[in-house]
């Protein structure tokens, strides 16, 4: 029987070496940009192409100084933070799967510092000192950033609505010039239905074609109107709140006709396409 997880454990064996020694930002790069990342459940960590699709990408870039997650996985309001503790244990909001996965660690330096920039940041928010990263976090972490050696907050979304997590965006914007890598974790399409049934691959595809061709064009508001203007909406995302996270990311952008996809296929009859921008 194959190890669960058996493909991150072959990443981390080829690659942590030089994980450890990866440069890091300095104010001369300018600001980082911001990041869309279909995250994946916990088979991703057996999926060796789209673990190496991530690894690349986290290199790409100079290592960040600190990360700032919003997932689909997490909706509080107020805004809170979490995850800020050194080695705060791991959210395994997930059911089902080998125990193995329950297991696997990615004990992320301390980030109080970064947690009180955040809050000066955004203003009044909570704080839930018990609730670690969620596997919307830490699941693409673990291949952008193996050594887990960068501290990391999630804050959650407040709401699903598209404006504001556009105006969150906005908010955390000015930390990118710092070093700060800002990323909303959600799934391009999240269609169970379609995971189940591949004659509805059709539908996933023709959402994502349409959302391909609005982040060419820079066009954020037909993004946010997604529900009344993309194909099959109802059947790429029944809830928002794998999507969401998409107007996270460009709000906290520059230019969002900057986007370009660094991850664009498919897995389960669903898009995994990943963005970044400036």
């Amino acid at each position: 029987m194959t190890r669960p997880a058996g493909a991150y454990d072959a990443l981390l064996a080829r690659v942590l070496p030089q994980a450890r020694d990866q440069r890091v930002w300095e104010p001369a790069d300018g600001p980082l940009p911001a990041l869309f990342v279909s995250h994946g459940a916990p088979p991703t960590l057996d999926d060796p192409q789209w673990l190496d699709d991530l690894h690349a990408w986290g290199r790409s870039m100079p290592k960040p100084r600190a990360i700032v997650v919003v997932s689909a996985h997490w909706e509080n309001a107020p805004v809170t933070i979490c995850g800020a503790a050194a080695g705060t244990p791991l959210y395994y909001d997930f059911g089902g799967f080998h125990q193995r996965y329950y297991t696997l660690p990615y004990a992320t330096p301390d980030a109080t510092d970064l947690a009180r920039r955040v809050a000066g940041t955004l203003g009044p928010v909570h704080h839930d000192p018990g609730r670690g990263l969620d596997h919307g976090a830490f699941i693409p972490l673990m291949a952008m950033y193996p050594a887990a050696d960068v501290p990391v907050v999630q804050v959650s979304m407040p709401s699903l609505d598209p404006s504001a997590l556009l105006t969150l965006g906005r908010r955390l914007r000015a930390l990118r010039d710092e070093g700060v890598l800002v990323i909303g974790s959600g799934f391009m399409t999240h269609s169970f239905a379609a995971m189940r049934n591949p004659a509805l691959a059709g539908y996933t595809r023709a959402f994502d074609e349409w959302a391909d061709d609005a982040l060419t064009r820079g066009d954020v508001d037909t993004l946010a109107d997604f529900q009344a203007k993309a194909p099959a909406a109802h059947i790429s995302h029944p809830t928002a709140d794998h999507y969401v996270p998409l107007l996270l990311t460009l709000g906290a952008a520059d230019d969002p006709a900057t986007a370009t996809s660094t991850i664009a296929s498919t897995r389960y009859n669903n898009s995994i396409r990943s963005i970044q921008v400036r």
